[in-house]
């Protein structure tokens, strides 16, 4: 967020004031992305997308496969590059993510408390796996050439009683940059906007019924 300006500027009486300078046409371009952003999200409707659960014991954990139109090194700096993730993903991260050994901190959006965990990149094989664990839970994804783009595919653990809510946030999450990839960005939809969104919801009811969990009650 950009920082206020002060209320007060003081001035010598016999200086001439100088009108400040116009930042009409930026802040008309800002508006009209935000504008259009808005309207995409109404019209908006979920993508095709693979959802699957593999249960090992108690442990559960999702996976979801997503076709994309582009290739897997665009793919890959979308899923290590800061300035990308801050378009898409459910975290922001303070570091490049693409190199092996890297620690970087995590902050999770959109969380009631901050909410901030350090990860190491246990494994980066530009462009087709990248591993690191966010809030103690294992994330892993797969890069894999198909026709012209990249199929994506996520493996990470989650506990059951949360599988089909973290289903239809991913869905949203990768939604989402597929169209940033695209051109056509969405603005990110993570945390309690996500779950105030109408499309977030009936995911979250259609991934419950897929996995026979019943939705938590807050």
């Amino acid at each position: 967020m950009a920082g206020s300006l002060p209320s007060v500027l003081v001035r010598s009486r016999r200086c001439t004031r100088t009108p400040p300078r116009s930042h009409g046409p930026i802040d008309t371009y800002e508006k009209e992305d935000e504008e259009k952003k808005m309207t995409d999200r109404e019209q908006y409707t979920p993508g095709p997308m693979t959802a699957e659960v593999e249960k090992n014991g108690e442990s559960w954990a999702l996976v979801l496969t997503k076709d994309l139109r582009h290739s897997p090194d665009k793919v890959w700096d979308a899923l290590t590059d800061p300035a990308q993730l801050r378009e898409w993903a459910p975290f922001d991260a303070d570091g490049n993510m693409g190199a092996e050994g890297n620690t970087v901190k995590l902050t999770t959006v959109g969380a009631p408390q901050l909410h901030v965990t350090e990860t190491k990149v246990t494994r980066a094989d530009k462009p087709e796996l990248l591993e690191y664990t966010w809030g103690g839970f294992d994330m892993r994804w797969k890069l894999e050439p198909a026709g012209n783009g990249t199929r994506l595919t996520l493996w990470t653990n989650i506990a059951r009683p949360f599988i089909a809510m973290g289903a239809a946030g991913w869905h949203i999450c990768l939604d989402v940059l597929d169209h940033m990839l695209d051109g056509d960005p969405l603005g990110r939809i993570v945390g309690p906007d996500a779950m105030h969104f109408a499309p977030w919801q009936k995911l979250n009811e259609q991934y419950s019924q897929q996995f026979g969990i019943e939705k938590p009650k807050w």
